[in-house]
């Protein structure tokens, strides 16, 4: 599967030139202490957001996100740095061509992999800039919207407490929004049983993201099928979807386990080309497959992903875990490719909210189609002054997971 060259562009604009580019660090509060993911991965309760802000010769300026810098910001800020001579000067509007550039710079040491959010970024923040300066929302960059609205499904259920889950299952229903995806390892049945039955009298159904993406060698595809026993045995709430189940030195057993999972099955968030993720697709492994934006080398990717999706009744569903920067990046191309589905971040994190234009538009579930040109996103100086870098707000993967506590999540 070839990867995506075409720039799609709806209005070309062959007279912008990149006047400069630039990384930006952020970082800002993020969650709170009853996460999981904070006690384990963010102790400081900071997290860190990696941008690059492209300048047009005009003066107009585009932001991008790469999910890199969550985990290595100094790498991105790195990676930026390597491309600034290669994309200065050049044109902004041929897409196709500043995607070969940036692969070529990079691709020795990082045809897969970090260079990869950092391309990511670059284009994202062309795209911002593009529509910008023409004065339309960035999808109509990327052939036009295929549709005005995409239910969203509520994504977190990291919380350590029974009473953290009842408030993110009632931040839930008041968006509207009927699936809740929650995080539960292999020995936490007892958390999704829980769960499952408390969410359903407010209409929500139950998602499990069982965050194997980066476990090695993870869990096999009879443990996944074991847990999902376990939670069946508990309750008759089904679980709407199973996401990551699998680590990658298993991910040759994603069909077996679609195959028996008797629910769909979900991932790809990690996987940096369209070109893996759509064989991937092709070999089965998904009902679902989530490219992000910030991750598989940028928007025109993503739109990649869906088309070769289609082709093979897959539904793909776009990951977003970052910045508004990562969500407007990743809705755009939704809008653009015609998506049904959408992830929607439940944890508290400002720079969800500073950095927009206008409040994302979200009606009985359904996330609206945005409005403002380019991505609808915007950085000042008084951000960048309030949201400065932490060198302490870097996410720590080298952890343990604490064990179980026998009780917590009885449902009688």
């Amino acid at each position: 599967m070839a990867e995506h060259t075409s720039s799609h562009l709806g209005a070309p604009d062959p007279g912008a030139r990149i006047a400069a580019v630039r990384p930006v660090l952020l970082s800002a509060p993020y969650a709170d202490p009853e996460n999981l993911e904070v006690r384990v991965a963010l102790p400081t309760g900071w997290r860190t957001t990696g941008l690059v802000e492209v300048t047009l010769d005009d003066g107009t300026t585009g932001l991008g996100e790469g999910y890199l810098a969550v985990f290595a910001p100094h790498v991105f800020v790195s990676t930026v740095e390597l491309l600034v001579p290669h994309l200065v000067g050049r044109p902004a509007g041929d897409l196709a061509e500043r995607y070969r550039d940036m692969v070529l710079v990079t691709g020795y040491w990082s045809l897969q992999g970090a260079a990869r959010h950092v391309v990511s970024a670059v284009e994202a923040a062309l795209l911002d800039a593009l529509g910008k300066r023409a004065g339309v929302p960035a999808y109509e960059l990327l052939g036009g919207r295929r549709t005005d609205r995409i239910r969203l499904y509520a994504s977190g259920g990291d919380s350590a407490s029974p009473s953290a889950m009842s408030a993110e299952i009632a931040a839930v229903a008041s968006l509207g929004i009927d699936t809740f995806k929650i995080r539960a390892r292999g020995h936490e049945a007892d958390k999704v049983v829980w769960t499952l039955e408390h969410a359903a009298p407010h209409g929500v159904g139950v998602a499990v993201d069982m965050a194997q993406n980066l476990d090695d060698p993870g869990q096999s595809a009879a443990d996944a099928l074991a847990f999902l026993d376990a939670v069946g045995a508990g309750t008759p709430q089904p679980v709407r979807f199973l996401e990551e189940p699998l680590g990658p030195a298993r991910a040759h057993e994603y069909p077996a386990l679609r195959r028996a999972a008797g629910c769909p099955v979900a991932g790809g968030e990690t996987v940096t080309t369209a070109r893996e993720l759509l064989e991937r697709v092709a070999a089965g492994y998904y009902d679902m497959v989530q490219p992000d934006a910030t991750v598989v080398g940028g928007p025109r990717q993503t739109l990649a992903v869906f088309a070769g999706a289609a082709e093979h009744g897959v539904a793909p569903v776009v990951h977003c875990w970052g910045s508004a920067v990562c969500q407007a990046a990743n809705y755009h191309a939704a809008f653009a490719g015609g998506g049904r589905l959408a992830e929607w971040p439940l944890p508290a994190y400002a720079l969800r909210s500073e950095l927009l234009v206008e409040p994302f538009r979200i009606e009985s579930g359904r996330l609206l189609a945005p409005r403002a040109p380019g991505l609808g996103v915007r950085l000042t100086p008084e951000t960048e002054r309030r949201f400065a870098f932490r060198g302490d707000a870097v996410y720590r993967c080298l952890t343990r997971m604490p064990s179980a506590e026998p009780g917590r999540w009885r449902t009688d």
